[in-house]
């Protein structure tokens, strides 16, 4: 079974790199055939030389998703997606003020057995029609976070410069390739992600070192409360 791990996060703050990279780490560590989905959005801007409409939002969105779920049905055991739909339909809430595509968005990314959140520090740059400037940054994270929490669904940050910030998403995937992977690989594939695991410390959150109180501890008590 395909494993979706989905990057999403306000814009500039290093997606599409760290998906590139994650994606290259993972096949040299497990031997796992891995996919990147880019941002759909982001071919749709260069083609069209401009930014989309209102009315064009959903038709984005459901693109993201149909190429991911292609990636996921030839094959590929990991797929990287440099976004998901649910980064179109925050767009859509903010610029739009319509927040119609939010459930089905919503729906997709529960699909997804891992979501990782970048975190805003890193310094903005300019890339194209795409971004608006690094004043969106902030409300783009807070609505991101308003509608996993809201939907229930967890999540995991993905925070520093370079080398820490693949570091970083590595520690988050591993715990979930080696639940997937143990016994159903043998020959040392999984040695690294192995240790990896055994030199990280009890209780890794990403929030402890963060001024964020509504990131994983708050996810994981509201899914506790609606699982009781």
């Amino acid at each position: 079974m395909t494993i979706k791990i989905a990057l999403i996060g306000a814009e500039s703050t290093g997606k599409s790199r760290l998906a590139l990279e994650l994606a290259e780490r993972l096949r040299q560590d497990t031997g796992l055939r891995c996919a990147v989905v880019p941002e759909h959005l982001r071919s749709w801007c260069e083609t069209r030389g401009r930014t989309p409409r209102a009315d064009e939002q959903a038709a984005i969105a459901a693109e993201q998703a149909r190429q991911i779920e292609e990636a996921a049905a030839q094959g590929h055991e990991l797929v990287i997606c440099d976004t998901t739909p649910l980064m179109t339909a925050i767009y859509s809430q903010l610029l739009f003020r319509d927040p119609s595509l939010l459930p089905a968005a919503l729906d997709f990314q529960r699909r997804c057995e891992l979501t990782l959140l970048t975190a805003l520090d890193l310094p903005w740059v300019a890339d194209g029609l795409q971004r608006d400037g690094p004043q969106v940054q902030q409300p783009v994270d807070a609505a991101l976070r308003s509608a996993l929490l809201g939907a229930g669904l967890g999540w995991s940050g993905v925070g520093g410069r370079e080398g820490a910030r693949l570091e970083s998403a590595l520690n988050a995937v591993t715990p979930l390739l080696l639940r997937r992977g143990r016994g159903q690989r043998s020959g040392g594939l999984f040695t690294r992600l192995q240790a990896r695991q055994e030199a990280l410390p009890e209780q890794a959150w990403f929030c402890q070192d963060c001024d964020v109180p509504e990131c994983e501890h708050a996810s994981l008590r509201l899914r506790t409360q609606r699982d009781a």
